[in-house]
């Protein structure tokens, strides 16, 4: 069932649709749920565990977490209940969605829908993965470098990275605050409008909230409309023949749809990878030093001072993934480096922003591919360093703070979904909606 047909049952279907999801989340194998409280009555929507529900214990996928309840509601929850949605469930993630595969987390990996051998994505893997699967009719995840949109690529859903600031961001577990954003995953393309209708809009509570008005994106969905849509060879030349294909397939689609094709070049994504690991992870270590042992969660025992309970506590606490990107991002702030990295990579930043600008100068949108390949298998990317390049055509976007959608095109010869993601500039959406939504019922794919 879609979010679209289960937002017009009554209260008695949406109490069965709520115990039925649960119940198949529960004999599911694919370990995308973590747990199964509920927060009221409504449309069931599983949310990530990084996404405060009071009264949940919300635990950024971490063991330094346990214990800790929630004592308010983020302000999507607020709106996703004044909506008639229902928070119901929280989604398996990488520890605080430090990750792209969901194996970091501390409830163990999420396994993909479409073959268990491999890796959901991530960090919102437990998200998509639960869409995929058919126990979730809809889901909120987080994006700060593509955690959203390459997950929702590797299970065969829609992912809808939002632009920076439409969404507020209160009550999210911070990662890198100036790259966050909460944002849907949904079955389809007029879903995910729906659902980011009722998440976005300004939110005095949240100081990076844009203050503009909302224009409904779903009301005004047009498959047909015409716009000029920007190719970027060069990053295609990186990718593996299934994403090229891909490429190929979207291209001559968005053409025999009347749309006009352009093609561009950007600079190498090797200067975008540096730049965002250098500025997410230094607001990491930042965001990060709140966890003690004193204030949230768990603590650490047998300790003898205030010196020994910080160490104790971080050390049991926090996993690999996160230890690591924290000592990157101490030292890219600090005295010495701060000028030849963080500093640096703030201008680089900016470089990067007047390229998409230049190119949205002609072009409505971009298209561009998510990830490298399809999902990996479990295990296959043990070096940080190949993680990290798996994020290379979307971390780009959460630099810039542009919005960006994630639609499956093809499957594989193995069966494994292929994504590819259009961009528009900030604050502009119903371009990247409208045509999704064309490439959609063009392209007729089946999960």
């Amino acid at each position: 069932m879609t979010l679209k047909e289960a937002l017009i049952l009554d209260k008695e279907q949406l109490k069965s649709l709520q115990e039925e999801i649960l119940d198949k989340a529960k004999k599911s194998k694919i370990n995308a749920y973590i747990g199964f409280e509920t927060s009221g009555e409504g449309v069931p929507i599983l949310l990530k565990d990084n996404i405060q529900v009071k009264n949940w214990n919300v635990t950024c996928g971490s063991n330094i977490l346990q214990g800790y309840i929630a004592p308010y509601n983020a302000t999507v929850v607020e709106k996703l209940k004044s909506a008639g949605l229902a928070p119901t469930g929280r989604a398996n993630m990488d520890e605080f969605a430090m990750g792209s595969t969901t194996e970091s987390s501390f409830y163990g990996a999420t396994l993909n829908p479409h073959d268990h051998s491999r890796v959901p994505g991530g960090s919102s893997g437990g998200s998509a993965a639960a869409v995929a699967e058919g126990i979730a009719i809809a889901a909120l995840g987080s994006d700060t470098g593509g955690s959203i949109r390459q997950p929702a690529a590797y299970c065969g859903v829609v992912g809808f990275k939002p632009s920076y600031g439409k969404v507020s961001r209160y009550g999210l577990g911070a990662y890198a605050s100036s790259l966050d954003q909460i944002g849907p995953i949904t079955q389809n393309v007029e879903d995910s409008a729906i659902l980011y209708d009722i998440i976005a809009g300004h939110d005095p509570k949240d100081s990076t909230s844009a203050n503009i008005e909302h224009l409904p994106i779903a009301p005004n969905l047009d498959p047909n409309k015409k716009y000029t849509i920007a190719v970027i060879d060069n990053y295609i030349k990186e990718a593996s023949s299934d994403v090229q294909k891909a490429y190929e397939v979207a291209i001559k689609t968005l053409e025999d749809a009347g749309h006009t094709i352009i093609y561009k070049e950007m600079t190498n994504t090797k200067y975008d990878i540096a730049t965002y690991y250098i500025i997410a992870t230094a607001e990491a270590a930042t965001n990060l030093a709140r966890y003690d042992g004193i204030r949230y969660g768990n603590r650490a025992d047998d300790i003898k001072n205030t010196k020994e309970l910080f160490e104790k506590t971080r050390t049991q606490g926090f996993g690999d993934e996160v230890k690591r990107r924290i000592l990157l991002g101490n030292f890219v702030l600090s005295s010495g480096y701060y000028d030849a990295y963080y500093i640096k990579a703030q201008k680089v930043r900016h470089l990067i922003k007047d390229e998409y600008n230049n190119i949205f100068k002609e072009a409505d949108l971009i298209l561009s591919p998510i990830a490298p390949s399809v999902a990996p298998k479990l295990g296959e990317n043990e070096d940080p360093l190949e993680m990290y390049k798996s994020d290379m055509y979307t971390i780009a976007i959460n630099l810039v703070g542009l919005p960006a959608l994630s639609l499956p095109i093809m499957k594989n010869s193995d069966g494994m979904p292929v994504g590819l993601q259009l961009i528009s500039k900030a604050f502009n959406e119903q371009p990247i909606f409208d045509t999704a939504l064309s490439l959609e019922q063009r392209l007729n794919y089946k999960n």
